[in-house]
C-alpha cells in the first residue's frame, strides 16, 4: 500500500476533526449516550444502517435529528404504525389531471438519513419496502429504479420492553442494519443534567435554539470514507475476525450465528474505529469494541439459553474472552 501523499493526510485529519467535533454539537442536546453518537458516526462512515434500541423517552429520536443538524444533512422521520403501507415510505404514482399523465411523488425514504422510528410496529410487508433501499439504495416503482440520494442511511428504533402488537423484524432484515446499538437509561448524574437544561429552557424540538450547528459536510464525509478504505488490515486481524464470527455458529447458546456478512461487517467497523481513533491499522481492540453492536443483532439464542438469563452480548463477551488474539 502506498504512502499518503501530505495532501491526503491533511484531508483525512481535516475530516476526522470535523466528525470528532460531533459529539461536541450532539451534546448540547443530548446528554451522555456517547457510544450510541460514535456508532451513528461509524456507520455512516461504513455507508450502513442502525437500529436504535431503548425504551421510550432516552432521548433515541433527539439523537438522531441532533447528529442530522450537526452533520448538515437532509432528514425524515416515519412514525411505522401497523396501518401503514410500502408506497407511505417509498414513494407511489400519481396521476397528474393537467398532464394526464401518472408522475412519480416521492416518499420519506429519499433523504440523507431516515428516522423509522417503532420500526417494528408495522407488518412485514411495510418493514420489507425497507430491504431495498437498505440494500441496494435504490427503490424501484412500476418497474423503474430510483437512485436515493448521498448519503444514505436509516436509523430505525424499537421498544425492547413492549411487544405487544408488533412484528419482529425478520432475519434477512435484522442482517442489513450494520449496528444494533442499545440506549440505555441515563446515570443519574446525567439524569440530574437533563432536568436541569429543561428548567432553563431547553426545548428539544428546536435544535437551533441548543446552539447545534453543522460541523461537517457531506465533503467531510466523503474525505473520511476515502481515508478509512485506506486503512490496512493484517492477515492476523483478518483471521482473527474470522475465528469469531466462526465460534458463534458454534456455540452451544445459539441456534444461529453470524454469516460471512457478519464477518465483512465486524471488519468494516474495525476500521472505521482504527480510523476515528487516528490509526492507520486495526488491532485486536478495534476488532473487540466492535464485535458486541455489530454482531449482537446477527445471532440467535436458544430458548433455553434465554431462560437461563444469558443474553447476546453475554455470548460475544464469552466468545471474545476464549478466541486466541492475534500477537
Amino acid at each position: 500500500m502506498s504512502a499518503p501523499t501530505p495532501e491526503t493526510a491533511e484531508n483525512s485529519d481535516r475530516a476526522r476533526t470535523s466528525l470528532e467535533a460531533l459529539r461536541t454539537e450532539i451534546a448540547k442536546a443530548v446528554v451522555g449516550q456517547d457510544p450510541a453518537v460514535t456508532g451513528l458516526v461509524v456507520a455512516l462512515l461504513c455507508r450502513g444502517h442502525v437500529l436504535l434500541e431503548g425504551v421510550p423517552g432516552v432521548a433515541k429520536t433527539l439523537l438522531v435529528r441532533a447528529l442530522a443538524a450537526a452533520l448538515e444533512l437532509d432528514t425524515r422521520r416515519v412514525q411505522f404504525t401497523p396501518d401503514l403501507m410500502p408506497s407511505d415510505v417509498t414513494g407511489s404514482l400519481v396521476y397528474d389531471t393537467h398532464t394526464s399523465e401518472f408522475s412519480f411523488q416521492q416518499g420519506p425514504v429519499f433523504t440523507n438519513l431516515l428516522l423509522a422510528d417503532e420500526i417494528n410496529r408495522t407488518p412485514p410487508k411495510t418493514q420489507s419496502s425497507l430491504l431495498e433501499a437498505m440494500e441496494e439504495r435504490q427503490v424501484t416503482v412500476d418497474g423503474t429504479p430510483r437512485p436515493l440520494p448521498e448519503p444514505f442511511l436509516v436509523a430505525a428504533t424499537q421498544n425492547p420492553v413492549e411487544y405487544e402488537g408488533t412484528y419482529p423484524l425478520p432475519e434477512a432484515q435484522l442482517d442489513r442494519f450494520l449496528l444494533k446499538l442499545t440506549v440505555p437509561l441515563p446515570s443519574r448524574e446525567d439524569e440530574i443534567n437533563v432536568l436541569t437544561r429543561h428548567a432553563e429552557g431547553f426545548n428539544p424540538r428546536d435544535l437551533d435554539a441548543a446552539g447545534v450547528r453543522p460541523v461537517a459536510g457531506p465533503a467531510d464525509l466523503a474525505a473520511a470514507r476515502a481515508a478509512v478504505a485506506k486503512v490496512s488490515v493484517s492477515a492476523e486481524i483478518a483471521g482473527y475476525v474470522v475465528d469469531i464470527c466462526r465460534a458463534t455458529r458454534e456455540s452451544p447458546s445459539l441456534t444461529l450465528g453470524a454469516s460471512p456478512r457478519g464477518a465483512t461487517a465486524l471488519l468494516s467497523t474495525a476500521r472505521a474505529w482504527a480510523w476515528l481513533t487516528g490509526r492507520d491499522y486495526v488491532i485486536p481492540d478495534d476488532v473487540k469494541a466492535l464485535a458486541p453492536p455489530t454482531l449482537r443483532h446477527r445471532i440467535q439464542l436458544r430458548p433455553e439459553a434465554e431462560m437461563e438469563g444469558v443474553t447476546a452480548d453475554s455470548v460475544i463477551s464469552a466468545i471474545l474472552a476464549h478466541v486466541p488474539v492475534p500477537r
